[in-house]
């Protein structure tokens, strides 16, 4: 009895071991901060105003004097010139504003956390604010190396973001309901830092709102934008992990799928063998 209980036992920890060596370890993900690209106008009023004078002034004496006759003579001259200008101008100027947001991006980390289908590494954020146009050259990012380590780069961009704080009075009531509510809107794509295709892109969205009933005749409303912040980053996180879930056959697929496949018959023989202890 006891030598049949330690050929099973044996036969377990073979069968867990071979498990373990054919397992793949999950791939490594770097999560960049979310880019974001929009056009701020901003007035301008320009006053310019100068004045120069100078001021020039000379002068001549002699005198000559005989034992019959004596004269004086003088001369002089002055000359003054003075110069003014003046200059002004209004108007509006813009430009494109390139960044990275940092925020939102722990939320999703989490999500991707939670699939268990990844390990995170961290990537360098983007500081070239000089060459601010390149921000969305991923592939040149990748290539400078901001991503040691990792498998793939979870490349997210900002295209809406939009603050609304409304108060709408409830019908037949003196109550008023004041609403602060926040969308975010993003495009995310999975990048492959081996060969640079794209494994996975979607969009998602976070939304977020705090809403506060008042009479009419309540004093000042304070909405709370931080809790209206963390909403937005959870669901955006949610959202984010959910759609990677959906999309993960393009990871596993393709090149990786050929190892999977070898895998899987590894394990199959393995089990065979160790089946003949028993």
């Amino acid at each position: 009895m006891n030598a049949k209980w330690l050929k099973r036992s044996i036969s377990a920890l073979l069968i867990s071991a071979s498990f373990a060596a054919t397992a793949a370890p999950p791939p490594k993900v770097a999560v960049t901060d979310l880019a974001y690209e929009e056009r701020v106008s901003e007035y301008f009023r320009i006053v310019s105003a100068s004045e120069k004078s100078s001021l020039r002034a000379s002068g001549r004496e002699s005198e000559r004097e005989s034992d019959f006759s004596s004269s004086r003579r003088s001369s002089g001259s002055i000359n003054a010139k003075s110069e003014s200008s003046y200059y002004s101008a209004e108007g509006t100027y813009s430009y494109i504003d390139r960044g990275e947001l940092r925020k939102f991006t722990a939320d999703i980390k989490g999500g991707i956390l939670k699939t268990g289908r990844f390990e995170l590494v961290q990537g360098k954020p983007f500081t070239d604010a000089k060459n601010n146009e390149k921000i969305y050259d991923i592939i040149g990012r990748i290539k400078k190396g901001m991503y040691p380590g990792a498998d793939y780069v979870l490349f997210g961009a900002i295209n809406s973001i939009e603050f609304r704080q409304e108060a709408n009075p409830i019908d037949n009531t003196n109550t008023v309901s004041h609403t602060l509510s926040l969308e975010l809107v993003g495009e995310f794509s999975l990048i492959s830092t081996k060969n640079f295709k794209v494994k996975s892109s979607f969009s998602a969205m976070g939304e977020g709102q705090d809403v506060k009933l008042l009479t009419s005749r309540g004093g000042r409303v304070v909405l709370n934008r931080g809790k209206v912040v963390s909403e937005v980053s959870k669901s955006l996180g949610e959202e984010v992990s959910r759609q990677l879930e959906e999309q993960l056959s393009g990871i596993y697929g393709g090149e990786d799928a050929g190892e999977k496949s070898g895998g899987r018959q590894r394990e199959e023989s393995q089990r065979e063998e160790v089946i003949i202890f028993k």
